[in-house]
């Protein structure tokens, strides 16, 4: 007698997209900020990169859009538990911004106007994975989503991905930003549920 039943199939497979750990799928596009939205004019906008040495690189808003555009399709994961999931993307590779500067540095603090901060390892802004943004779905980033510009590093918690970004520092030591001060995960690993610090 065979060990399987004629016609078996197992289990079906689930139709649903593999989320994170603990995270659930979301339609829309939920706001959540630490303060007030700044609205930045792109005639006085500008994205500074400092090194350890505090030698400064800028780039004016048409600067900025004058560099080699990507479009990176990704899915995004908020420490508050929503997934959305193939959001499309325009903006400047951090490989693009960060080619030529010389920086023995480890880390990176992405720095926002209106004064939020978040630390990131400097990996993690390299080799295709990290966007200063400025276009979602094809329009204008949203003030309230960040816009004019905003940092997008998708295979981090969203609170790494800096809102109204103007400049990263890079240093040799890590230091916490404004989540990590007040108790979340310094990495923030979705698939590691990296959400608060002993996570």
């Amino acid at each position: 007698m065979g060990i399987v039943s004629p016609g078996f199939q197992g289990r079906p497979r689930s139709s649903e997209p593999a989320l994170p750990p603990g995270q659930y799928l979301t339609q829309d596009f939920p706001v959540l900020s630490a303060g007030p939205t700044p609205r930045v004019p792109l005639d006085t906008w500008e994205f500074v990169i400092t090194t350890e040495t505090g030698a400064e690189y800028r780039w004016s808003w048409s600067e900025l859009m004058a560099l080699p555009q990507e479009t990176p399709t990704v899915d995004i994961h908020c420490v508050t538990r929503w997934s959305k999931l193939g959001t499309t993307w325009q903006g400047v590779s951090l490989d693009t911004l960060l080619d030529g500067i010389d920086t023995d540095a480890h880390y990176a603090l992405a720095q926002s106007y209106g004064g939020y901060t978040t630390n990131l390892p400097l990996e993690d802004l390299r080799g295709g994975r990290a966007w200063v943004a400025h276009t979602f779905e094809g329009g204008d980033l949203p003030a309230e989503h960040g816009g004019p510009a905003r940092l997008l590093v998708p295979h981090l918690y969203f609170w790494k991905s800096a809102k109204w970004l103007r400049g990263i520092q890079l240093m040799g030591a890590d230091h916490p930003g404004f989540w990590e001060t007040a108790g979340y995960h310094d990495y923030g690993d979705p698939w590691r549920e990296q959400r608060y610090q002993g996570d």
